[in-house]
């Protein structure tokens, strides 16, 4: 996820990156260049065109346009908050099992809060994988009841790391260390982790329905052919670098919808989830483990851990 100053006008506007737009469309808009330039001249120069304008068309089409952009846009806006919410509560109700299983286990138990430490921090890393297509082990580390090996062949990973962590809650309520209200309690948390991934998962795999992402592209395709001849009448050459902008800024709209309305991706505007991730890993060992057992890795490297 880019992070700039909102208070600063100038300096993104000279600033490009390799998800800004124009930098993807400039091919494209120097083809429309092109066409616009050739159309123009044929109408201009070879049939000596001198018909009235009908500019109002295309204005009546492009109020329409508008309204349907406006809807998409907005459509992928509330995909990409909706999953930003739900890494939001990943990260309070890691934090908070962590709290709970820290003040029901005595300091003693360190084997457990060990387990608990790695587990969630695993089951986060998991599902940051999971929504990528591709879980990367080398982000996970070994429990006493789940190896690497296994995690490796599971077809869904969190749902094996949070089938662990409940079956060692059971296991601290057999031995008494927890009561049968605790256990509850823990039972709601673990539910809390199913839901926000069913949630992200809800998101992932149900994309925008591919019939109005086909009429999108081909309204603006048709609008933007078609405004040469709309346009030559009354800008003649001038008719060039307006239709250029015009697809510069329909088409750049429909880009950005369809970036974030994925947000679990790799791209500059989606979810800063290696951030979220490190940072529940820092505070879920800090709350379970006493102190930071964390080097403080390089970026790209937050799984790297010290020796307690």
């Amino acid at each position: 996820m880019i992070k700039y100053n909102p208070k600063k006008w100038f300096l993104p506007i000279v600033q490009f990156h390799k998800s800004d737009t124009l930098r993807i469309l400039f091919p494209s808009m120097i083809v429309i260049g092109i066409y616009t330039a050739i159309v123009t001249y044929i109408a201009l120069n070879a049939l000596d065109l001198k018909a009235v304008s009908t500019t109002a068309v295309h204005a009546l089409l492009g109020t329409v346009l508008g309204l349907v952009l406006v809807f998409r846009s907005n459509s992928a806006y509330e995909r990409w908050w909706e999953g930003r919410k739900l890494w939001g509560a990943l990260v309070n109700e890691s934090r908070s099992i962590a709290i709970k299983i820290n003040s029901f286990l005595p300091d003693t138990e360190t084997k457990p809060r060990i387990f608990f430490a790695k587990s969630i921090a695993n089951y986060v890393y998991a599902l940051k994988g999971h929504l990528r297509n591709k879980v990367n082990l080398s982000e996970l580390e070994d429990t006493e009841s789940l190896t690497l090996e296994e995690l490796g062949q599971a077809k869904h990973v969190p749902n094996m790391i949070a089938n662990s962590i409940y079956g060692q809650i059971i296991h601290l309520y057999r031995q008494k260390f927890i009561s049968g209200e605790q256990l509850i309690i823990l039972d709601k948390e673990i539910k809390s982790f199913t839901d926000i991934v069913g949630a992200c998962e809800r998101i992932k795999n149900t994309p925008i329905p591919y019939s109005y992402s086909m009429f999108m592209k081909k309204f603006i395709f048709i609008y933007t052919m078609t405004m040469p001849l709309g346009f030559i009448t009354t800008f003649a050459y001038w008719t060039i670098p307006i239709v250029m902008l015009v697809f510069y800024i329909l088409v750049s709209i429909e880009l950005i919808a369809e970036e974030i309305e994925d947000p679990f991706g790799m791209d500059s505007n989606d979810l800063p989830m290696e951030e979220m991730s490190l940072r529940i890993k820092h505070n879920v060992r800090e709350i379970l483990l006493k102190r930071d057992i964390l080097v403080h890795a390089k970026p790209g490297s937050p799984h790297q851990v010290a020796q307690a």
